[in-house]
């Protein structure tokens, strides 16, 4: 085979690996019979080593060292890891050739050398990542902007051991850019299920990882960045002060009703657990206008951003436990002991959905746990899901599946179905369902992203590992309408009934999204219903004289 590198690069090299301050391995993993890059792979290491006596080259067969693919946790070829003293999680799949060979350069240097060439402080950020991160930086040989990232990339995982950083080609695994829709490079995906486009610096990267990974640290972080940049006008609410409305809830319908409310100049405060609601579950929204692809924490962020612009009072991290009226005030009580007035309530706290509560849940939960079928069905065509449950809501599932996905599994712990028999015949007909009853989830299978279910039969005779690379939990929803049950009456399944202004029975008390009486639980509809609900919250302050906005009616509707 010709000399992959020239002879003026070679002695360019060699005054470069001059500087080398300790032994690198090059450890590559290879599929000789599969594998047509692996072999030129393999040639351009073996050239690099020949110009120093620090880099050192071991080859390994994909499946005949599986061992050592397991434990370096390589699961295609060629792929080729840069391992100083230690591993430092630095990968290489496909040909490090074209303006990747920078890239593995600087991955050489860096480790042999000790240094990153990052700011201190940002190194230090870097440091205090918690959560495990796989980044995968999408590149072609050919992009001049590739290196960048991929540079920023193994400079974190260089920093942190929780982080893994593979440069993948993506001409090489064509599979792999389709699966993540890569139509340009480079694209960075974060743990499977995020991702980002362009060569970021690496501060910008940084702050996308944390979204990605820890949202409520972003969200924090961002908020202190509007504030100090004056985008934010948003104050604590407090407990010695009487609001003209309090919204309590923090998914899209409180946040909706909170920027209707403010425009109309309202003395308006926000108390939720998190901001978000069923958002943050969400991996890709896809049916709302305007956005044709968007994912939950995207919207998250650009509601909150919106609704942060006007002057709200917030109370976020806490939950309210009991409402009560006094005269003419609602009284709110706080699971943390504090209590806030005002002389009108938009209730908005939406429903939880049931969980299993098995190892692995959380963990993967909008990770590859999803709840919503009807809006993410289209992330899973070709892709093998399973749907937890054996009602209506279940079965409907599948049935929104059944274009899309490759295997459809459905599990149900009972061995009869709940469902409406035209439903369970329309879905049992379909070749690519799959039943397994009695059966019920153990655990959830997969390090970083979610790769299968542990099943277990009720007596625990039988058990089997599922692969599917999604699951919806359709067990049912839980309204959370606890605070409200002595004030007002409630439907039979615990939801708050409303009429088409958004009026509860009690004067004052409005309520908007998935927590109301309304059929259609969408993200558009609860939106929608906010808005509504601070109209009409802003007419009966009006109309009995609480309030001291002067903004007219008109303007509401602007």
């Amino acid at each position: 085979m010709a000399n992959m590198i020239d002879e003026k690069t070679r002695i360019e090299l060699k005054l470069i690996f001059a500087d080398l301050k300790s032994e690198v391995r090059l450890l590559l993993f290879t599929q000789k019979s599969a594998c047509q890059t692996c072999a030129r792979q393999e040639g351009l290491l073996r050239e690099l080593c020949s110009l120093t006596g620090m880099l050192k080259l071991e080859v390994h067969d994909l499946v005949l060292d599986g061992d050592a693919a397991l434990n370096y946790k390589i699961d295609k070829a060629p792929a080729t890891a840069v391992v100083g003293a230690r591993d430092h999680g630095i990968r290489f799949y496909g040909l490090t050739g074209g303006y990747e060979f920078t890239s593995l350069l600087e991955a050489i240097l860096m480790v042999s050398k000790g240094q990153t060439n990052l700011g201190p402080e940002l190194e230090e950020m870097v440091k205090q990542i918690k959560e495990p991160v796989h980044l995968q930086v999408m590149v072609t040989p050919t992009c001049p902007y590739c290196p960048e990232m991929v540079h920023v990339a193994h400079q974190f995982a260089f920093i942190n051991d929780k982080i893994r950083a593979d440069m993948v080609e993506a001409e090489e695994f064509p599979q792999l850019a389709r699966q993540h829709q890569v139509t340009g490079v480079p694209k960075t995906i974060i743990n499977g299920t995020h991702s980002f486009d362009g060569a970021l610096p690496a501060p910008a990267a940084y702050l996308e990882i944390i979204k990605a990974v820890a949202p409520e640290q972003y969200n924090a972080l961002m908020q202190a960045v509007r504030t100090a940049q004056g985008a934010a006008k948003i104050n604590k609410a407090e407990e010695n002060h009487t609001y003209e409305l309090f919204i309590v809830g923090g998914g899209p319908a409180a946040m909706s009703a909170a920027v209707y409310a403010a425009r109309k100049g309202l003395d308006v405060a926000l108390v939720a657990k998190k901001l978000g609601g069923q958002l943050t579950y969400t991996a890709g929204i896809e049916n709302y206008l305007g956005l044709p692809k968007v994912s939950g924490a995207e919207m998250t962020e650009a509601f909150r951003g919106h609704m942060e612009r006007h002057p709200i009072a917030e109370a976020v991290g806490s939950r309210i436990t009991k409402i009560e009226k006094s005269g003419p005030e609602f009284v709110l009580s706080a699971e943390d002991g504090r209590r806030f007035r005002a002389l009108s309530v938009i209730y908005c706290a939406g429903k939880e959905y049931r969980k299993l509560e098995v190892p692995g849940e959380e963990r993967f939960m909008g990770k590859g746990i999803a709840f919503c079928a009807t809006c993410d069905a289209p992330l899973y065509k070709g892709r093998r899901v399973a749907v937890v449950g054996g009602g209506n809501s279940a079965f409907t599932a599948a049935r929104d599946l059944l274009g899309f996905a490759s295997e459809i599994h459905l599990v149900h712990r009972r061995p009869d179905f709940r469902a409406d028999a035209a439903l369970v015949q329309e879905v049992s007909k379909a070749p690519n369902v799959i039943f397994h009853t009695p059966m019920e989830v153990r655990e959830y299978l997969g390090a970083e992203k979610l790769t299968g279910l542990g099943l277990e039969s009720p007596d625990g005779k039988k058990k089997l590992d599922l692969a599917v690379d999604g699951v919806f939990l359709e067990i049912g929803l839980i309204p959370n309408s606890a605070p409200l049950k002595d004030l007002i009456e409630l439907n039979q399944v615990g939801e708050v009934p409303v009429d088409r202004e958004q009026n509860t029975a009690e004067k004052g008390l409005f309520a908007a999204g998935d927590v109301t009486d309304t059929e259609e639980k969408q993200i558009s509809i609860a939106a929608g219903q906010g808005a509504q609900a601070a109209l009409s919250a802003y007419k009966y302050l009006a109309d009995n004289k609480l309030t001291k906005s002067t903004t007219s009616r008109k303007e509401a509707w602007q």
